[in-house]
């Protein structure tokens, strides 16, 4: 096929075209196993994101060849690529696991794109590896959907995440509780280094080894750091900063993760392993979102602290390179980060452009009346942009989700005489509203809906509609009022667990 120059000249090629550099293949074989994927029976295409497509520079004709699906479940090895499973450890639950590793996860390599950016492709579901302790090295259609949708809904809210570009099936049945379909996802990040890629060799005590990951990732994804003086210290501060900024941006959006482990903890700050993650609907702090987690350690409002506990680990794993007193210190280098992102964040939800005393009190009083009244989090922040400073009434949309009413117009009149402190104009501020609050989430029932119809009937179209609607969540889209609204009344609740 020929290669293919777009309006903004930029070259769309072919998939054996892709430009493989296998940077971390060629650390020591310590750091991984050779192994190639496990590919399924008669493979075929569920989706494909062109967002991502793009990204990798690929021709969207490509999309239409066979090719395409067997190169991305295995059958065929794309040309350059150097498939690989990372070792790592990692604290579950609080509890330190020696070894984990990618149990079902194969890295072909690293693509870079035209512009020079690297792109790790990881094929997810891809079979064993040496590292698959007690699994089978299998991905479901279930939880591949999932993971393929949020990353991209999370993509959308700004939120840095790992990619997806495509799902993957074949004719092969899955046992997890049930049977169930299985699948493969082609997963994309700068890197998928970890938290517990660090800690493995810390515990281990195996520092050359440290020192070679640690130098790695400055060479690569922190270049600026190359021959700094204190650089691990640097690179440490650099990590906690950006896992602070990120955990503020889940709980502004209302988002938690629910295996919070430190092998689930990206090196890069972004939201990676996507399992039994939520958007909360109705407002609960103490939400969790996993139903393994029977003590709630990961729990929504448990988030910024885990953060802190992770990021202590972290320091602890750099800590034979790195001073006792930025050891000491970068945990509350994350706090900072995370509170005053966090704060930073819940202005702007509120419309707000300056920062005045009492700010703080004015969104946990808000929250407070959500608690107590379970109102939709995300609705509820959609309708606030509403509020005029002129009028002596609450919108209905509005004052209709709190059940004690006088408690929100008490609320409401104190937002009003905030908004008159800086002069707001209330046009402008719905229109800033509009831009950091969603109108649609990726909320539990309508991936399911998309999953029901892609496991039961084959049909793989409501897939592309979320993936197309969750692209750009901020704006109204005609005809889509259904799916920004909370599930119907009488909807079962879905449990979501890490079996995947």
């Amino acid at each position: 096929m020929e290669e293919v120059v777009t309006g903004d000249n930029v070259s769309m090629n072919t998939l054996e075209d892709l430009q493989f550099q296998n940077t971390y293949a060629s650390l020591p074989d310590v750091f991984h196993e050779r192994v190639k994927p496990t590919p399924f029976p008669n493979p075929y295409l569920v989706s494909v994101n062109p967002a991502a497509a793009k990204l990798l520079n690929i021709d969207v004709k490509e999309w239409t060849r066979p090719e395409f699906a067997e190169y991305f479940c295995g059958a065929k090895l794309l040309p350059g690529s150097d498939p690989i499973a990372m070792l790592y450890s990692g604290h579950q639950f609080g509890h330190y696991v020696p070894q984990l590793g990618d149990g079902r996860a194969i890295l072909l390599g690293e693509v870079r794109n035209q512009k020079g950016e690297r792109w790790e492709l990881q094929l997810k579901g891809a079979g064993l590896t040496r590292f698959s302790r007690d699994g089978d090295g299998r991905a479901v259609m279930r939880s591949t959907i999932r993971e393929y949708l949020c990353g991209e809904a999370m993509h959308g809210l700004g939120i840095p995440t790992t990619r997806s570009l495509c799902i993957v099936a074949g004719e092969e049945v899955v046992w997890r509780e049930t049977p169930e379909p299985g699948a493969m996802l082609l997963r994309m990040a700068p890197t998928h280094v970890r938290f517990g890629s660090f800690e493995v060799f810390y515990y281990r005590r195996q520092h050359e080894y440290l020192k070679t990951l640690a130098d790695y990732v400055i060479e690569y994804h922190y270049p600026h750091l190359v021959g700094e003086e204190n650089g691990y210290a640097r690179l440490l501060h650099e990590v906690a900063v950006r896992t602070g900024h990120l955990v503020a941006q889940w709980q502004a959006v209302g988002w938690a993760h629910g295996v919070l482990n430190t092998d689930n903890m990206s090196i890069l700050g972004l939201t990676m392993d996507y399992g039994p993650f939520g958007f909360m609907e109705r407002y609960d702090p103490t939400f969790i979102c996993n139903h393994s987690d029977h003590h709630g350690r990961y729990s929504f409002q448990n988030q910024p602290d885990i953060g802190y506990w992770n990021i202590r680990a972290l320091a602890r794993a750099l800590s034979p390179f790195v001073e006792e007193a930025d050891v000491n210190a970068t945990p509350e280098v994350y706090e900072k980060a995370m509170t005053g992102k966090y704060a930073e964040l819940m202005r702007a939800k509120l419309g707000l452009v300056e920062a005045h005393a009492g700010d703080d009190k004015l969104v946990t009083d808000l929250l407070n009346l959500m608690d107590s009244s379970r109102a939709d989090y995300t609705t509820l922040f959609r309708v606030l942009g509403t509020i005029r400073q002129v009028s002596s009434t609450v919108p209905s949309e509005f004052r209709d989700q709190f059940l004690h009413r006088e408690a929100c117009d008490d609320w409401t009149a104190r937002y009003r005489e905030r908004l008159r402190a800086e002069k707001s104009d209330d046009a402008e501020r719905q229109a800033r509203m509009d831009h950091v609050n969603p109108k649609y989430i990726l909320r539990n029932h309508l991936a399911q809906r998309a999953i029901t119809q892609a496991v039961q009937q084959k049909d793989y179209s409501e897939i592309d509609r979320l993936l197309n609607l969750l692209s750009d969540p901020f704006t109204e889209q005609l005809g889509m009022e259904a799916y920004a609204a909370p599930p119907p009344p009488g909807e079962p609740s879905i449990i979501v667990s890490c079996s995947s």
